[in-house]
């Protein structure tokens, strides 16, 4: 227990100092205008270098990222239906796609799966 004690002080101790010095050694204390502002063939740029980000398209990202984990959750439910108790295994699996459909139910009825406002 000690050992574990003093292994865990060591690798706090080091990960705080690779912070400290990552923190020291990366911190950029030359702003210059010139050097952050976008570069057009050396004259001032007309308009705003950054384009704007899409939220819908954040939104439609997340939801296939999620949607994209929940299917990687239920593959494993075939494969288990085996080897379990079938009345656990319908139940378990019952609200699990229930949860998911409420889910889907709602952002489509928020109108987060509209492409076009």
């Amino acid at each position: 227990m000690f050992i574990m004690m003093i292994m865990s002080l060591i690798i706090i101790f080091i990960s705080f100092i690779v912070m400290l010095l990552g923190s020291i050694l990366s911190k950029k204390t030359f702003f210059d205008r010139e050097k952050n502002s976008p570069f057009e063939c050396g004259f001032d740029p007309k308009s705003s270098a950054r384009m704007s980000f899409s939220l819908h398209f954040f939104l439609i990202a997340i939801i296939f990222l999620i949607f994209d984990v929940e299917i990687a959750l239920l593959l494993p439910i075939i494969i288990i239906m085996n080897v379990s108790n079938l009345i656990n295994w319908m139940m378990v699996t019952f609200f699990f796609l229930t949860i998911l459909l409420l889910g889907l139910y709602h952002e489509w009825n928020q109108g987060a799966l509209n492409w076009v406002n």
